[in-house]
């Protein structure tokens, strides 16, 4: 996923009415586990989706904790976490056996109603814990964050090995796009639920600022890692700098940081682009919203965009967000309504150069997302949870009675 707006300091969510009209009448409230290789303080995509889904879930009247292998302190903004000691591989990638069996261990301990496991490509936590907790009958979620791609043949062969797609267990992703490849590995007509990536509408919320009618700002925001292509994005902005208007001066605006960073500052240099692109380092939520108001399109460059929560973030603040037709961000962007997709970087490229030289449909677009809200704010996208977790707990208890009976 793109970058996200980091972890700024909140409430817990307070709920109209108490948490018994929340939750509706008759419906009891579930104890959840969280559970995700990675969690705040640490930022990123994953991490910021947990803690909201569980600051949403406990604002509606549920109990939650969290479980995670991440450093930090036991309770933020409200939730409880337990945090597990474990020795990891590079990318925080914890490998120890008892590690696993320690989140079992708690899962069991807290007597969680649902486990809710959240995973990327390389997320053993996810797995290797849905594995342990499904086969102790506690009712089991995984939902996949990224796209799995080039991995799906691992996952193809660890289904030959250990049949996971056989489990009593709901599986989701993040979009159609993500789900794709669970379908064509279960093959066995597998349910894959959707729980999309949640947003705040109002948060997003954006005023344009003032600014310069002669000058037109793109704006993207994503870690500087090569999965993320932010050294492509800095070839097509070469490109459109190019194809600009003389009376029209372009100015490109990134957000982030990673291992890229050096050698986009080097190509930037070299490619007399000094005075065209600004690399902002990461800023805050309120930071990311102060640029998206002096901005004029959002750009997402990534292939493999699973959801792209910063495109939505852009997209809610009323900004055109160009980005590729066969990630995740088709999902909440149409093609000439709430952006451009493009098939190609070449493509990207053109499109980009339309939208600055066409200041009418810039405006249009942008006065589309300001004034439609999105469909994945977080008071639809809780409730989608917690009916999986239903699912989840009915799936499982179907298994248990089986066993019983056999």
């Amino acid at each position: 996923m793109n970058q996200p707006s980091p972890l700024t300091a909140s409430a817990p969510l307070a709920t109209a009415g108490g948490p018994d009209a929340a939750l509706g009448h008759g419906e009891a409230p579930l104890k959840i586990g969280l559970v995700s290789d990675c969690y705040v303080p640490r930022l990123g995509g994953i991490e910021m989706q947990v803690h909201d889904l569980a600051r949403h879930l406990q604002g509606i009247g549920h109990d939650v904790v969290v479980i995670t292998p991440s450093p930090g302190p036991a309770e933020v903004d409200g939730i409880r976490v337990r945090r597990v000691a474990a020795r990891t591989l590079p990318f925080d990638i914890p490998f120890m056996p008892s590690t696993f069996r320690t989140i079992t261990r708690l899962l069991q301990e807290e007597q969680v109603d649902v486990a809710h496991f959240n995973g990327g490509i390389m997320s053993p936590v996810a797995f290797i814990g849905a594995a342990q907790a499904q086969a102790q009958d506690i009712p089991t979620i995984v939902t996949a964050h990224c796209l799995w791609s080039y991995a799906t043949p691992l996952f193809r062969a660890l289904d030959w090995g250990f049949h996971w797609t056989q489990w009593p267990v709901v599986f989701s992703a993040v979009s159609d796009v993500a789900a794709a490849p669970i379908h064509r590995i279960a093959r066995r007509g597998v349910k894959v639920s959707i729980l999309p990536n949640g947003i705040d509408n109002d948060d997003w919320h954006v005023t344009p600022a003032p600014r310069d009618a002669s000058v037109v700002t793109i704006v993207a925001v994503m870690r500087l890692a090569p999965r993320k292509r932010p050294q492509h994005l800095l070839r097509m902005i070469k490109r459109v700098h190019e194809q600009t208007p003389p009376d029209t001066r372009l100015r490109a605006v990134i957000i982030g940081e990673g291992p890229e960073q050096a050698a986009m500052e080097r190509f930037i240099a070299a490619n007399d682009l000094t005075s065209v692109v600004e690399l902002k380092g990461r800023l805050s939520r309120e930071g990311i919203r102060a640029e998206f108001a002096r901005a004029d399109v959002f750009v997402a460059p990534a292939n493999l965009e699973s959801f792209g929560i910063a495109a939505l973030e852009a997209r809610c603040a009323g900004l055109p967000v160009v980005a590729k037709a066969r990630t995740g961000i088709r999902e909440f962007v149409g093609h000439g309504q709430e952006g451009l997709l493009a098939e190609s970087d070449a493509d990207m490229v053109a499109q980009l150069v339309r939208l600055v030289r066409d200041p009418r449909l810039r405006a249009q677009i942008a006065r589309h997302n300001r004034e439609t809200p999105s469909p994945v704010d977080w008071s639809n996208v809780v409730h989608l949870n917690v009916a999986a977790y239903r699912d989840a707990i009915r799936v499982m208890d179907v298994r248990t009675r089986a066993q019983a009976l056999g």
